[in-house]
C-alpha cells in the first residue's frame, strides 16, 4: 500500500523473527526492525528506539452456555498445560474442559503462548478454527484475535478485566503484545523514505489499514 503510494520506494520485508529483525538493525543492515514484542533493556542501550505502531489484542473464547466466564492467568495457564481438566474444579457444570487452538505456525497461537509461557506445553484436544469449534462444543476453551469474536461464542474476562480495545490500550488486559517497528535513533534522524512510512502509518489512511487486518491503532 506504501509502494503505491510512493511508487519510488522499495520496501522489503524479511520475515525472520522479532529478535533477528532487532539484530539486524543493530547490525546496520537494515532502516527498520519489527519485533512483535516490546524492546529489551540491552536493545535500547544500543541506540535502538521502539517504535510501536499497532497492538494486537487475543481474547480467551468459551462455549455460550458456560457459566464461567472469569479466568485467572493461572487457571488459564493450568487449563492449557492440561492440569485442570474439568470445569467444576473452576466453579462450573461437572464437563470435560475441551482445549482448542490454532495450528502450528499460527501467530496468534505463538503469541497466545509466548505471552503465557506456555511454549511446547499446551495439551490441545484439537486445532483448527477455533470459533466455530469453541461456538459448537459444550465445555470447550479456545482463544482468537479479539476481531474474530462474535456473538456465537463468549469472551472471557481474565483476572476481572474484559477483552475491550480500551482495556487493552489501557495495559490492563493481560493478552496483548506491542508491534514495534524500532529505529536505530529517533524517527527523526532517519532517512527521508523511512519518516514516510512512518507518517503513513499515522495517516488516518494508515490506520484504517492497521484496523483491516485486525490490529488495534495506537494514538
Amino acid at each position: 500500500a506504501f509502494m503505491e503510494k510512493y511508487p519510488g520506494v522499495s520496501v522489503t520485508a524479511e520475515f525472520t523473527g522479532s529478535s533477528a529483525g532487532i539484530e539486524s538493525l543493530e547490525a546496520g543492515s537494515v532502516d527498520i526492525g519489527n519485533s512483535s514484542r516490546s524492546l529489551k533493556d540491552e536493545e535500547k542501550a544500543a541506540g535502538c528506539v521502539e517504535n510501536i505502531v499497532a497492538i494486537d489484542g487475543i481474547a480467551v473464547v468459551l462455549d455460550p452456555a458456560n457459566t464461567v466466564t472469569d479466568l485467572t492467568q493461572d487457571q488459564l495457564v493450568q487449563i492449557y498445560k492440561g492440569e485442570v481438566t474439568n470445569w467444576k474444579d473452576l466453579g462450573g457444570s461437572d464437563e470435560p474442559i475441551v482445549v482448542v487452538g490454532r495450528e502450528a505456525g499460527s501467530g496468534t497461537r505463538g503469541a497466545f503462548e509466548e505471552l503465557l509461557g506456555l511454549e511446547d506445553a499446551c495439551q490441545y484436544a484439537n486445532e483448527l478454527d477455533v470459533i466455530a469449534k469453541v461456538a459448537s462444543t459444550p465445555g470447550a476453551i479456545g482463544y482468537a484475535s479479539l476481531d474474530a469474536v462474535d456473538d456465537t461464542i463468549i469472551a472471557a474476562k481474565l483476572n476481572g478485566v474484559e477483552p475491550t480495545e480500551e482495556n487493552i490500550k489501557a495495559g490492563s488486559y493481560i493478552l496483548s503484545r506491542p508491534f514495534v517497528m524500532a529505529t536505530m535513533g529517533e524517527i527523526s534522524a532517519q532517512s527521508e523514505p523511512v519518516q514516510a512510512l512512518f507518517d503513513y502509518l499515522k495517516s488516518d489512511e494508515g490506520k484504517q489499514l492497521i484496523q483491516s487486518v485486525g490490529l488495534i491503532t495506537v494514538d
